[in-house]
């Protein structure tokens, strides 16, 4: 008997959201058959047919809004307002591929001799994904309706935590796909090894360690293979910053979501005097509301779980022990797995809070003598997601961004927050592969083809 994986609500965990069978590696292999029956005629219907098969999943998505907006926040906690812009989003990321599915799918190039030379990219066959809790629904669509739109199928190995999400993610593109298209196999470590072992392209969201060893396998198999990472994002401020605006944009950019976002902010380096910055932080931090999910004012909801929120408060010892302060004290709802924002300083660049990604709502104030200083601490760790910087003078703004090695820049906009039509991804130990979204999802749910057509004899 297969065992069964539980996922709970972090705001209540005695609220059992969904229950599931693990996929057995029989199970995984022979999904992945079904796809490949499934890929070969879905390529052959052509583009207009998979063009409208996705909006049609357009549409039942709107249909399912509402359900899928409340299942989000009861079962990973997400605050409503971002819950239901979560929901949003999916629905135009679906809208955004229904129409690249009819985008050209290559080129005519200038040939040797006499003839033609021609490009085509074909579909990969069946993509194996492997996505994480916290962004339930956009994650999975952000990589999976871009492979159906280039003509794979799909089979989709979701978090525990987020399975009840991609249960009804699955129901929804199932009633508008083909059979066999769309398949959930929930599980552990040995379905997502299974996983890679099957299919013919692997993409991948979360850890770092995780993400470096489903490269490894995938590549030993000589197949394609994306992983988007972790990120421990810094903040500069330059000193010609508004205080009071970049204080608050940062507040959200960190604890937003109780900070469980790979590009939510972690470091807020300071250069010059950290004082004003420090004191408007702590402020716009002291207005975030704490507390149930389930309501639109809410900014910082439960942690996902009871070890989440122990990390943070074992994050907060460790600053304290190396003679850090804790500058935030705010008590947490006492039921659920919540834990207060927590703003530190007072510990060098190199520190392990400020060197290692803990996953929920804690950023670190770290003063910079100069700018040069500031992008060198901003490159002192393993990872290169995404920076921010902020000031006025376009110049110092600009230099900073052709400094610094992350994958994306944001000049007077928090470091959360992506552009779907645009490549995502970062440098270093945070991506590993193409990039993802945008008209780079397509390359990678591909495979190019060069075609010579020679005249025919005389």
């Amino acid at each position: 008997m297969s065992a069964i994986l539980v996922s709970t609500s972090p705001q209540r965990p005695d609220d059992v959201v969904s229950r599931e069978p693990v996929t057995d590696p029989a199970e995984v292999a022979a999904a992945a058959e079904r796809g490949r029956s499934a890929g070969r005629s879905w390529w052959a219907q052509g583009a207009f047919a998979r063009s409208a098969a996705l909006d049609a999943v357009g549409r039942a998505l709107g249909d399912n809004a509402a359900e899928l907006e409340d299942l989000i926040v009861r079962e990973v906690g997400k605050p409503r307002t971002e819950a239901r812009g979560e929901v949003a989003r999916a629905r135009s990321i679906v809208a955004y591929y229904a129409q690249a599915a009819l985008l050209r799918t290559g080129d005519v190039l200038p040939p040797s001799g006499p003839g033609m030379l021609l490009t085509e990219r074909r579909p990969l066959g069946v993509v194996g994904l492997i996505t994480p809790w916290n962004f339930p629904a956009a994650i999975p669509l952000w990589k999976s309706v871009p492979a159906l739109a280039a003509g794979n199928a799909v089979v989709l190995k979701p978090s525990t935590d987020g399975m009840a999400v991609a249960r009804l993610l699955g129901e929804i593109l199932g009633k508008a796909l083909p059979e066999g298209l769309f398949q959930l196999v929930p599980g552990g470590r040995d379905t997502a090894t299974a996983l890679i072992d099957t299919v013919d392209g692997v993409s991948f969201t979360g850890s770092t360690e995780v993400g470096r060893q489903v490269s490894a396998r995938a590549s030993a198999r000589g197949i394609p293979v994306q992983a988007e990472m972790g990120g421990q994002n810094a903040a500069i401020v330059l000193p010609d910053a508004p205080v009071e605006q970049t204080a608050q944009l940062l507040a959200g950019a960190a604890m937003g979501f109780a900070g469980q976002k790979c590009t939510s902010t972690r470091r807020i380096v300071v250069v010059g005097e950290p004082e004003p910055l420090t004191g408007a932080l702590l402020a716009a931090v002291g207005d975030l509301e704490v507390g149930d999910p389930a309501l639109t004012s809410t900014v910082v909801g439960p942690v996902i779980g009871a070890g989440a929120a122990a990390a943070v408060l074992e994050a907060a010892d460790l600053v304290r022990v190396a003679g850090g302060q804790v500058v935030t004290g705010r008590e947490a709802p006492a039921a659920g797995s919540f834990v207060s924002p927590v703003v530190v300083r007072g510990v060098p660049a190199e520190h392990e809070v400020n060197q290692r990604e803990t996953f929920g709502p804690i950023v670190s104030v770290i003063p910079a003598g100069s700018v040069a200083d500031a992008v060198r601490i901003a490159d002192g760790v393993e990872q290169g997601l995404v920076t921010s910087v902020h000031g006025r003078d376009l110049g110092p703004l600009l230099d900073v961004a052709r400094e610094v090695t992350t994958g994306m820049i944001k000049i007077n906009a928090p470091t959360t927050g992506v552009d779907f039509h645009a490549p995502f991804g970062g440098e270093k130990d945070s991506s590993s592969g193409p990039r993802e979204q945008g008209l780079a999802a397509l390359d990678f749910y591909s495979s190019t083809r060069t075609i010579t057509l020679a005249p025919p004899p005389a």
